[in-house]
């Protein structure tokens, strides 16, 4: 988005008088004066005139961190009445002098422009794995760090608090350090959890936020006693990122769910950690599973939506189902032509994506 900063205030002849400042607060309210001034005129040519020189004025110095929408003010430039010019205008003020969030996001709505990192399509195409700050991809079956990110920003305020029932390296933990969030993560092998909790630990903690590490099975911890630990009775999100069944073995231990034995088995557990977790969650929050299907003995098994469904008898709703690509796995790493083969061979299609459900606790 092509943003314009306004350092000039306009007298009521049109004319400018050039006044620069960092402080970033005199900034707006030498924006929100100028506009204020324009809606006292009824020429809709002399409010154009001043802010077409607005736009032109050479002399006007992009910098600072407020910004409006070139946009926004062209929108303003190319109205065809007065009332609807005035209209444009107030809009302009409204979105720099009022806030407007949900309560359950830091966004504000009144500048819903500004935000282009967010996606907000059921398509996610992502690039190349987030390996900044602590990240790293050397654990198998980890997510990629812009999922939680994506949804953090989308679905949390700074300071709110995060479950991951299911740590791994700690990619939901350090994406919440990141972004000011309060997490707690949870895995249930005792070394991957030292190994996370360091790793967790070289990530900046900028806003001073918690990141708890326990370690145990999900569908088994008392949740409300590690909860009553922070002094908090609630968390506000949560996001799981579980094994795919037996698509990778991740342990030995019985309780580890890639060692289910049966699909039933599997379905039994995840519901067992959804009614754990769902009893922490604060009504009316979100709770994410990020999770794909799998081939079995050349059968297509609809692992994803399977699971939806045994999540979906729970006290929540369906909100999206979000379609996420990725390239190549560390299982298939390097072996692109020969799963080619294969799927020539068994007349199936090779996994190319996996999927985020976003439930809201009712």
């Amino acid at each position: 988005m092509r943003k314009f900063y306004q350092e000039t205030i306009f007298n009521n002849n049109g004319n400018s008088d050039v006044s620069t400042t960092s402080n970033e607060k005199n900034l707006e309210l030498g924006i929100v004066q100028l506009l204020n001034e324009l809606l006292k005129k009824n020429e809709i040519v002399e409010i154009k005139e001043s802010l077409k020189i607005l736009l032109n004025n050479k002399n006007n110095k992009i910098n600072g961190n407020h910004n409006i929408s070139q946009d926004d003010i062209e929108k303003v430039i190319n109205s065809y009445s007065l009332e609807r010019t005035k209209y444009y205008i107030k809009k302009i003020i409204k979105s720099i002098t009022e806030i407007k969030t949900t309560n359950y996001n830091d966004i504000n709505l009144n500048r819903w422009k500004d935000y282009d990192d967010i996606i907000t399509d059921s398509l996610w195409v992502l690039g190349k794995r987030d390996n900044s700050g602590a990240h790293n991809g050397q654990y198998w079956g980890n997510f990629v760090p812009q999922i939680p990110n994506q949804l953090m920003k989308r679905y949390t305020k700074k300071g709110d608090w995060i479950l991951d029932p299911f740590l791994g390296s700690g990619t939901t933990l350090i994406e919440a350090r990141k972004l000011g969030r309060n997490a707690i993560g949870i895995e249930l092998q005792e070394e991957v959890a030292q190994i996370a909790q360091n790793t967790i630990n070289t990530e900046k903690n900028l806003y001073n936020v918690k990141t708890t590490v326990k370690i145990g099975d999900s569908s088994k911890l008392d949740f409300k006693q590690i909860l009553a630990e922070e002094n908090i009775d609630k968390v506000q999100f949560v996001i799981m990122h579980p094994p795919y069944w037996d698509i990778i073995k991740f342990s030995e231990n019985t309780e580890d769910l890639s060692n289910s034995k049966t699909l039933d088995d599997f379905l039994y557990k995840i519901g067992q950690i959804t009614d754990n977790s769902l009893s922490i969650l604060e009504a009316n929050r979100f709770f994410i599973l990020v999770i794909s299907d799998k081939y079995y003995e050349g059968e297509w098994i609809p692992l994803a939506f399977l699971t939806m469904q045994e999540i979906l008898k729970r006290k929540c709703i369906l909100k999206s189902i979000i379609v996420k690509n990725f390239e190549e796995t560390k299982g298939k790493m390097n072996q692109k032509e020969l799963w080619r083969y294969r799927a020539l061979v068994g007349g199936f299609y090779i996994f190319k994506h996996e999927y985020i459900f976003l439930f809201q606790k009712k």
